[in-house]
């Protein structure tokens, strides 16, 4: 190759590589900061926590002070940040704390985190049949959230909820990932 012609080589093969980097990291999930998911998974996305004992961390990591401990299993949290081991959280209360990756579980609910009572409808619909009402600070799995609206289970009931009208649905981010854990709540 002549001398000429090998820096335009160099150029279309660094071009090359940056197009085909950029493709790979298109399938990536990314966090809010840019940098990829450790776990592969959207940050945010909705989890729950497995047990009544789950200690809420300042850091990522056992040498980190406990701020408090969770004693609700199945409460939604959305994870805002993440290490490979320890997943930063954001609670029903606007609270932000890490807590380990063994701790939560895919498996989603929703939360009334308001005073009054939700309505559990048969369809998606304001005008469909009231089945049920979610209690105020009362939890219920979810199966899935389309178009505004969460299909609930209980036992053999099965309804719907408006998405707006509980904790653990939304599609944005409830929580600032910068924001350090154990900081103010809402």
């Amino acid at each position: 190759m002549s001398s000429k012609a090998r820096p335009r080589f160099q150029r279309l093969a660094a071009t090359a590589a940056a197009v085909c980097a950029a493709v790979l990291a298109g399938g990536a999930q990314t966090m809010p900061d840019g940098r990829p998911t450790p776990s592969g998974q959207p940050v945010p996305r909705w989890l729950s926590l497995k047990s009544s004992e789950v200690h809420a961390r300042f850091g990522p990591g056992l040498d980190h002070r406990i701020l408090w401990e969770y004693r609700v299993s199945g409460l939604p949290v959305q994870v805002i940040a993440e290490t490979t081991e320890w997943r930063k959280i954001c609670d029903p209360e606007g609270a932000v704390a890490w807590v380990h990756r063994s701790v939560v579980s895919s498996r989603r609910s929703v939360f009334n985190a308001s005073a009054e009572e939700v309505p559990i409808r048969s369809g998606r619909s304001d005008a469909s049949a009231v089945r049920a009402r979610l209690s105020p600070r009362s939890l219920v799995p979810v199966d899935e959230c389309e178009e505004g609206w969460c299909r609930v289970r209980a036992g053999r009931l099965r309804g719907w909820v408006r998405q707006s009208a509980v904790f653990g649905a939304q599609d944005r981010p409830l929580c600032n990932a910068a924001r350090p854990a154990g900081t103010a709540r809402r």
